[in-house]
């Protein structure tokens, strides 16, 4: 599969977690050029505020894996990743992150805080922002405009 294949799942969970009235975010993550986890963002179905699809994906992936460690795995992600994502994706030790739409208020990666770059930082992915940009963020808007 292609970075835009990978993306494309990533949309496909964003929708999946539309369809169930959370904000549409979806996250798939690969090693070897095999998914070995794909999540969308729970936070209210599960009353969790830690419930991103991100840190679900994580989770799945390190028991895929047996070990907290993702050392060489590439994380797809629809939106740019708050500060919490991002620490856990720096702890995980993700390869590469992918990541659709920008998100200005509360992203990290190339917005806000921008964790990656702090020098309390453990382990800095390889950053590729914008892949599938258009459809992500055409999602959050369609997502948004009916709840506001």
């Amino acid at each position: 599969m292609t970075t835009h294949s990978f993306m494309d799942l990533a949309l496909q969970a964003a929708q999946m977690a539309a369809d169930a009235g959370e904000v549409p975010v979806g996250c798939v993550i690969v090693r070897a050029g095999t998914v070995i986890a794909t999540a969308a963002n729970r936070t209210l179905t599960d009353r969790d505020p830690t419930a991103h699809a991100e840190l679900l994906a994580i989770r799945e992936a390190a028991r895929q894996l047996g070990s907290e460690r993702l050392t060489d795995c590439d994380l797809y992600v629809t939106l740019e990743p708050c500060t919490m994502c991002a620490g856990a994706i720096s702890f995980a030790r993700i390869r590469r992150l992918y990541f659709g739409a920008f998100d200005p208020k509360g992203g990290a990666v190339e917005s806000g805080v921008r964790f990656f770059n702090q020098p309390t930082c453990h382990h800095a992915p390889e950053i590729y922002s914008g892949v599938g940009e258009r459809e992500a963020a055409a999602m959050l808007r369609a997502f948004f405009k009916v709840r506001r």
